[in-house]
């Protein structure tokens, strides 16, 4: 029967580990000392100090990734007791021992707990995910922005790039190209912007390119995964209408001022 921290005073972790990306995967059984509020980062340090199994076996530290440790860099992503997140906010008192610890199955493993999220990356590199400017020198304020656009661009510039979104979607996998409902989500964020707005074509044409926004087959994963509650959902369905009507001006072209 599995025991919660508190009862033990001992945290016992089950680690899948893999040594290089072409190595076989393992798990590795660890049992730690148990201090209070202990979050899973520093469950991993404590490994990282003494690296030393359940069995009481010397072993080589853990590897992860992580930076701000304030769920806002979204390095420290990886599959806690079946449920992608963030592990930097997640507390060992909150699971059921052994408490499982996966590297993200969407991105290739590096070593242990650690992937290549660069997939992710070269798709907001695709869609263009920054606001272009004209040199680095002092340009002066920006366009004001609408209050309305305002908040809906503050909700979705909360995304960290973390990867769980892609990580819950069943049509991000090793058949497709689909590149997640985070850059969906960027497009959205950058087109709302006055100054992003001016490459707003090119953004829509990379969303309808292979691995775009038609192959979302809206499961919904993402928006109840995401650890900031961006409406991810609600940002594909507005991409889904931008890129139909950006198909037909494109197809039949329009009398209506280029934007």
């Amino acid at each position: 029967m599995s025991t919660t921290a508190t009862e033990t005073k001992t945290i016992k972790l089950s680690i899948k580990r893999q040594e290089n990306p072409e190595a076989s995967s393992y798990w590795e059984e660890f049992e730690i000392p148990y201090r209070p509020n202990m979050n899973i980062i520093s469950a991993l340090m404590e490994i990282q100090r003494n690296p030393v199994n359940a069995k009481g076996q010397k072993t080589t530290a853990v590897t992860w990734d992580a930076s701000c440790l304030e769920e806002v860099c979204g390095a420290c992503s990886m599959v806690i007791n079946g449920n992608a997140r963030q592990s930097c906010t997640a507390l060992v008192d909150q699971y059921q021992q052994p408490i499982k610890l996966e590297p993200m199955s969407t991105f290739p493993v590096v070593r242990d707990l650690q992937v290549d999220r660069s997939f992710m990356f070269d798709n907001l590199k695709r869609v263009q995910a920054w606001v272009p400017i004209d040199g680095t020198y002092d340009l002066g304020p920006g366009p004001r922005m609408p209050e309305k656009k305002r908040q809906i661009a503050y909700e979705l510039s909360k995304c960290m790039s973390c990867g769980v979104c892609l990580e819950v979607c069943p049509n991000v996998n090793n058949k497709s190209k689909f590149m997640g409902a985070a850059p969906i989500s960027q497009v959205r964020l950058f087109n709302l912007h006055p100054t992003g707005s001016m490459t707003k074509n090119e953004r829509l044409d990379a969303l309808m390119g292979t691995g775009g926004i038609a192959e979302c087959g809206m499961a919904q994963n993402c928006v109840e995964a995401c650890p900031k509650g961006i409406p991810l959902t609600t940002s594909i369905a507005s991409m889904q209408r931008e890129t139909t009507f950006h198909m037909f001006k494109s197809f039949f072209g329009s009398d209506h001022e280029v934007n």
